[in-house]
């Protein structure tokens, strides 16, 4: 068992949204890792307050979002560009925390929960900490996971690498998850499951929750 590196390659702070600079790297990756905090889990009364970002080579940013801001043009760029896979963990919540705080609609998407649900059948553990222990050989450390985020000018850096390793251990974990889908013959369902999630986002944030029910 390996504790996370002690730091990334690069770590950056912006406020409000990225700079020319890192909007243009991560613009130029096959895949970007993002993982998201608010201040609930409610989307529409809970706000979001911080949006984190990965890229292959371990360069990572920290989008605080201020108190009423309603936009992120260059984060938003991203998020939308259809040349970018966006990988999350659990992509229903942060897909629906990005639509309902800055009006983004992500895509693509990969949900690194999904995939595990698919392809780690033989385990009733698809969270973050379990699927990245055992993929990535990282253990997380969780202790900052109920934080009040909503002090973005005041996050202590304990909060900040907390935010940082959720993001940082995506991409490997999601590269191992498709030669596990490919493997047992489920790589094409995977594929047809993503798209739906910006979906069931959208059902979520509008409070439908029993669309499917019988």
């Amino acid at each position: 068992m390996a504790d996370a590196p002690a730091a990334p390659r690069e770590f950056a702070v912006f406020d409000g949204d990225l700079d020319a600079a890192w909007a243009e790297r991560f613009g130029r990756a096959r895949a970007v890792a993002v993982d998201t905090e608010a201040m609930g889990l409610i989307h529409g009364r809970d706000r979001l307050c911080l949006v984190q970002l990965c890229d292959p080579d371990d360069h990572v940013a920290c989008v605080r979002i201020g108190l009423g801001q309603t936009d992120a043009p260059r984060l938003q760029a991203l998020m939308e560009s259809t040349s970018v896979e966006k990988v999350f963990h659990f992509a229903r919540f942060d897909v629906a925390a990005l639509a309902s705080g800055l009006g983004i609609a992500v895509n693509p998407i990969f949900c690194t929960k999904v995939a595990s649900r698919l392809a780690r059948t033989y385990t009733p553990r698809h969270g973050l900490k379990d699927l990245v222990m055992e993929l990535v050989g990282v253990e997380l450390d969780k202790q900052a996971q109920s934080s009040d985020w909503g002090r973005v000018d005041e996050l202590s850096d304990a909060q900040l690498a907390y935010a940082a390793n959720d993001a940082r251990f995506l991409l490997p974990a999601r590269e191992q998850l498709e030669v596990m889908l490919r493997r047992e013959g489920r790589w094409d369902l995977a594929q047809r499951c993503f798209p739906c999630i910006a979906v069931i986002s959208d059902l979520d944030r509008l409070r439908f929750n029993q669309v499917f029910e019988h």
